[in-house]
């Protein structure tokens, strides 16, 4: 039966790291409920879990699924006990705690950006979970810990992608690496998008000139017997006696 449910896990991980980019060190997201299951069936979480998924693991959780236990008081102390010694992540809800639930439906951000496998026994977080395609989730069944098979979103998902409905993960990743290769970022695009602005220009001088009176034409220069235009010579005046001069013009 071990070998089996390995069997199981393997193919699972297999098709989470090719269809969404799942890789090594494996991100757990736990709460209180998954410590309490662990404690009842005396399951060692940081032992069992990397030997079940056959590869590193991160074990984290968040500031409400902690205070959540601190709430619940004595009768959870032991589970408490062992949450602490998981890393805490930052959730949205620092300065207002919520429940456990929310919390880690919040951490997910709607497509679970992150690659977080969800390790839980709350019935509230695996129906959410359902709805919300690439989400690996662990339980404990029988004093075991079991790594659920993909859920319908997470298979309508990828049989969209493959469709061509969708972009895959590797795909956008793939994307995002040819962009950041020719240099082109999201201010880029945004700056392509928007129109420039025409500069104010000052008119042109010519255009400022008073137009010449039409109907009023240049009187023609005379010419001379062999065609060329004839100028106008003016002589100096010359001086009579008396300081009188007069104008002699050819």
């Amino acid at each position: 039966m071990k070998i089996k449910r390995q069997k199981q896990a393997k193919k699972s991980l297999l098709f989470y790291k090719y269809n969404f980019l799942f890789r090594e060190p494996y991100q757990v997201l736990i709460d209180g409920t998954f410590c309490q299951a662990a404690l009842k069936n005396k399951i060692q979480i940081k032992e069992q879990l990397p030997k079940y998924l056959m590869a590193e693991v991160k074990l984290c959780t968040t500031n409400c699924a902690l205070k959540e236990l601190e709430a619940l008081g004595k009768d959870l102390y032991g589970a408490k006990i062992i949450l602490q010694r998981f890393q805490v992540r930052q959730c949205p809800h620092f300065k207002s705690p919520v429940s456990a639930s929310q919390c880690l439906l919040a951490m997910l951000e709607g497509n679970n950006p992150h690659h977080y496998f969800v390790a839980t026994q709350d019935q509230t977080v695996t129906e959410g979970l359902r709805k919300i395609p690439g989400v690996p989730l662990l339980y404990i069944v029988l004093n075991t810990i079991v790594l659920d098979k993909p859920n319908q979103s997470t298979l309508d998902y990828v049989q969209a992608v493959q469709l061509g409905e969708l972009v895959s993960p590797a795909q956008q990743q793939s994307i995002r690496s040819l962009k950041e290769e020719q240099g082109i970022t999201q201010k880029d695009g945004e700056r392509r998008g928007k129109k420039r602005k025409k500069k104010q220009s000052n008119p042109n001088p010519l255009s400022c000139l008073k137009k010449k009176k039409k109907g009023v034409p240049t009187p023609p220069l005379k010419k001379t017997e062999d065609g060329a235009k004839r100028k106008r010579i003016r002589h100096k005046k010359p001086k009579i006696d008396g300081g009188e001069t007069v104008a002699v013009t050819s």
